[in-house]
């Protein structure tokens, strides 16, 4: 089933009518969808931070990481459930918009710097002055910083 399909069977469905339905679900759901990313992007920021040298010097970054993880993975969930319920209140719009597509782009490579940086370069965060964390930690910034702008802009060309 392609994008453009299955965005027609969702637009048709009981959910994404009563999304559109219901006048104030959708700014709700935003509301709190925006609250979640800031989450996801502020704990994030955190540990980039850190990892470029930029703050908390003195602190272990596998302790930082320890203690924002949890945070940051529930305020994703969440992040996650109201994106497909603002998706499935406009199905068809959304799948079509470039920006939203280029953010799904983006979350998935950001997905993959995030996976690396566990695989790989996690394991030279103890070795002073290693260049991968500071790679893995750039390379998360800017993609969270590209997704937010992105997801931004799909406000605007709807």
């Amino acid at each position: 089933m392609s994008l453009e399909n299955f965005a027609i069977w969702l637009s048709e469905s009981p959910l994404s009518i009563a999304l559109t339905d219901f006048e104030i679900a959708f700014p709700a759901i935003e509301s709190l969808h925006v609250i979640a990313l800031t989450l996801v992007v502020g704990s994030i920021a955190l540990v980039d931070l850190h990892l470029l040298g930029l703050a908390w010097r003195r602190r272990d970054a596998s302790d930082l990481m320890r203690s924002i993880l949890p945070i940051t993975w529930l305020a994703f969930a969440f992040a996650l459930l109201t994106g497909l319920l603002l998706f499935a209140a406009n199905p068809i719009s959304y799948s079509a918009n470039f920006y939203f597509l280029a953010k799904l782009s983006l979350l998935v490579l950001a997905g993959v710097n995030m996976l690396a940086f566990h695989l790989f370069s996690h394991r030279h965060l103890a070795t002073p002055g290693a260049l991968a964390p500071k790679l893995s930690g750039a390379a998360s910034l800017t993609l969270w910083l590209t997704i937010v702008t992105f997801g931004r802009w799909i406000g605007f060309t709807l």
